[in-house]
Formats: structure tokens, sequence, C-alpha cells
């Protein structure tokens, strides 16, 4: 059991709502608490929501952080080199 102190605008308020709502005052709290710790997602970390997913895709390689910007530059390196086009030389006819 809990109990909380209101201000008079706020009660009036929250009387108003549950009269709207057909709910008493109590049942309109807990639905507003609850619906608050549902979008708030109180007791799971990012970690925890997220750690079936961490590493699933996995390069296999545990240098990663530790090299990455001289992998990124090879990778690049060999993107640039992959895409170039060798064009033929042009012909020179004499007369």
């Amino acid at each position: 059991m809990i109990t909380i102190r209101l201000n008079e605008r706020l009660e009036r308020t929250l009387e108003t709502l549950a009269v709207k709502q057909g709910l008493t005052k109590s049942a309109l709290v807990r639905q507003c608490l609850e619906e608050f710790v549902t979008r708030n997602h109180i007791g799971e970390s990012p970690w925890d929501i997220g750690k079936e997913l961490f590493g699933k895709y996995g390069s296999g390689r545990g240098d990663l952080s530790i090299h990455r910007k001289k992998i990124v530059r090879e990778k690049i390196h060999a993107k640039r080199h992959s895409n170039e086009v060798s064009f033929p030389q042009p012909i020179k006819i004499s007369k």
C-alpha cells in the first residue's frame, strides 16, 4: 500500500478524470502507474534487452576494435581498386 499527497488542483483533476473514465481515483492512479512503468521499462537495462542479438552476426575477428582504422582503410582501398575500369588506349590513325 502507498499513500501520496496531492495538491488541490491535481486532486480535482484526478477526480474529474476518474469520473469521466468510470473509475475510482485509486484505479486511475494504478492504471497510470502501470502505463508509466511499462513505457519506461524499469528493471531491464539496454544490455538485458539486446543481449541475445549482440555478437549474433559476428565477423569471427577478435581484433576489430583494436585495428578498426586499418581495417576500414583496407576495405576502402580494396573497393576503390575493384571499381577501377581500364579503358583501351586510343588508336592512332596515321594518314
